[in-house]
């Protein structure tokens, strides 16, 4: 007993449709794997789930850049334009640029400096000088501003004391003292 046809259209219910997706991923992806092994056959799938999570196979026999390369000389449909090439070409820069700063880092570091002649070590010298000086500059500034908040700090302590001082030296000084009752009966003191 067959199944009846079902209409192809967006399933509605949300897990239902990933239950849908994840069965026929799994399916497209074993046909992909059998139709390479039974007919030897040379396949590239790529499958991007909504979520943006990508699946892919590729034939063990060959590469995806293969695989394009022989799609674009047999469909004629050009993958790649004049901006990619420019962006690889910028990618490959930047590789390099990256490459010659960790060198530079290790350098900096003291690791492989024996491959380096006397500029390139005079160079490092000169840098290595400008760091420290602007890293004791930070911490001179640092230090200076921790000592004014402490002079500022000590400062006020030194005026509340002498504040206290005034008061204790005032009151020392007063005849006699002011007692003052509370205006409600009964709080006052029974004497």
């Amino acid at each position: 007993m067959g199944r009846g046809k079902i209409e192809i259209k967006r399933i509605e219910n949300s897990s239902n449709r990933q239950v849908t997706y994840s069965k026929r991923k799994n399916g497209i992806l074993k046909k992909a794997k059998e139709i390479t092994v039974l007919c030897d056959a040379q396949v590239s799938l790529i499958i991007f789930a909504a979520s943006g999570k990508m699946h892919d196979y590729i034939s063990p026999s060959t590469t995806l850049i293969d695989i394009l390369e022989r799609y674009h000389k047999t469909s004629g449909k050009r993958l790649w334009d004049a901006k990619h090439e420019n962006l690889n070409g910028e990618i490959e820069r930047l590789k390099k640029e990256n490459d010659s700063m960790q060198i530079e880092l290790r350098h900096l570091k003291g690791e492989d400096i024996n491959s380096l002649n006397y500029k390139e070590l005079m160079a490092l010298e000169d840098a290595l000088e400008t760091g420290l000086d602007k890293i004791l500059e930070e911490e001179n500034r640092e230090l200076n501003f921790l000592w004014q908040q402490r002079l500022a700090v000590e400062g006020a302590r030194e005026v509340e004391n002498g504040f206290d001082q005034s008061v204790r030296d005032y009151n020392s000084h007063m005849p006699f003292a002011f007692r003052v009752q509370p205006m409600q009966p009964n709080l006052q003191e029974r004497i």
